[in-house]
């Protein structure tokens, strides 16, 4: 039997599975941090630092404790692996073989590299590896007359190929650039590296995308993997016949949920904390999906031309009352300080912005320190007395 979820019961199982706004956890921060990467099964990474980094971002705000180290003490305790997801990201290690599939896709040549594999290079690499121990790409680059095999270009594509077929790993980074090892010496020694079968594969998806993300399409599953769909409707199908699966529906459209899940929406949702999101969370990445579950048509802009973006260069989403409500573009100045607002924009639907502005100002105070702010500027907002109501209470002293 389906069950009928109405579209906020469906917002607040997303949101509890994304564990946003995040609950007061116990233990340590950095065991925090773990569980939260476990949690969602995956943290992008990306290079932009406008603000923080989006995988520091990500984990600030489903952990409150989190600090910027955490993910070099994880990897280097082996508890997290770079790797791929739908695109570069921490994972967590108990995850391991699964990442497996790709790799052997990879190796294989089933799945073509964006770079052209150059065998002879890829062997001398792990060669001097095996004798020198880890290296970064700086460490291939030749400063006399460069050579065909170690000008830096086709090593750091080399060290892409290994990295991708498994060969390599990242034990940790130095300055954010990889530093690359064999795998057998990164890997927990109690780890388990068979390969799954598909059928076991298809469950690892659907069960992580479930667990992290609530309600599911089949589609959003196998966002970006291909040849998927076929093999995981027909396990989706076993589960549904065993009960870990359920089928929803939310405002006529069919999705499927954990079956121990929906115990979720017995327990209450911190609906007036704000949080700032980045624009790489697990919660906006997909945007048919946030469009359709949300209402929230969004676009990360930093790819745009500038003459055709709408919002800002680096626009984040504004979480709040269970709803995405507002975005934001800011860049924090680390050089004097301050935390730039270019461009505060609201949503139509938000209608209390005395309460939205008492919220935001809450969270900014932590935001900014976040990342090592303590001035504000507001340059632009879709409401003014809202931009007011910002710089007076930041000029008060916070």
């Amino acid at each position: 039997m389906t069950e009928k979820l109405s579209l906020q019961q469906a917002q607040k199982l997303v949101l509890h599975s994304q564990r946003l706004p995040p609950a007061k956890t116990k233990g340590s921060a950095l065991s925090a941090s773990l569980a939260a990467i476990e949690q969602l099964s995956y943290v992008q990474i990306d290079t932009i630092s406008v603000i923080q980094r989006a995988h520091h971002h990500t984990l600030w705000n489903r952990n409150p404790r989190y600090q910027i180290n955490h993910l070099d003490q994880l990897m280097r305790q082996q508890q997290v692996f770079e790797y791929w997801s739908h695109a570069a990201a921490y994972l967590p290690m108990r995850d391991y073989r699964f990442s497996l599939v790709r790799k052997q896709a990879f190796a294989s040549g089933q799945q073509k590299h964006w770079y052209t594999k150059n065998t002879p290079l890829m062997d001398a690499i792990l060669k001097r590896i095996s004798e020198e121990g880890p290296l970064m790409a700086k460490d291939f680059e030749h400063h006399g007359n460069k050579t065909a095999d170690w000008a830096s270009k086709p090593a750091k594509q080399a060290l892409e190929c290994l990295f991708m077929q498994g060969d390599l790993m990242v034990p940790y980074r130095q300055n954010f650039h990889k530093v690359y090892q064999l795998t057998e010496k990164v890997l927990p020694s109690d780890i388990d590296t068979r390969v799954p079968n598909q059928q076991e594969y298809c469950r690892h998806l659907i069960q992580r995308y479930l667990g992290a993300n609530g309600v599911g399409l089949i589609s959003e599953m196998t966002y970006l993997l291909k040849n998927l769909k076929s093999p995981l409707s027909q396990c989706l199908n076993e589960m549904l016949l065993a009960g870990e699966v359920l089928e929803v529906e939310v405002a006529g459209q069919p999705y499927f949920a954990l079956s121990h899940s929906l115990a979720l929406l017995n327990k209450p949702l911190a609906r007036s904390k704000l949080k700032i999101l980045s624009p790489f969370d697990n919660l906006v990445i997909q945007r048919k999906r946030l469009q359709q579950l949300f209402n929230f048509d969004y676009l990360i802009e930093c790819y745009v031309p500038k003459a055709k973006r709408q919002y800002g260069y680096f626009c984040l989403p504004i979480l709040w009352e269970g709803q995405l409500v507002a975005r934001m573009d800011c860049k924090a100045e680390r050089q004097t300080r301050t935390l730039h607002i270019y461009n505060l924009v609201l949503e139509p639907s938000l209608k209390n912005i005395t309460k939205f502005s008492e919220a935001l100002s809450k969270e900014l105070n932590v935001f900014m320190q976040f990342n090592q702010c303590e001035h504000l500027q507001v340059h632009q907002t879709s409401e003014r007395p809202l931009a007011k109501t910002l710089t007076q209470h930041f000029t008060n002293g916070m």
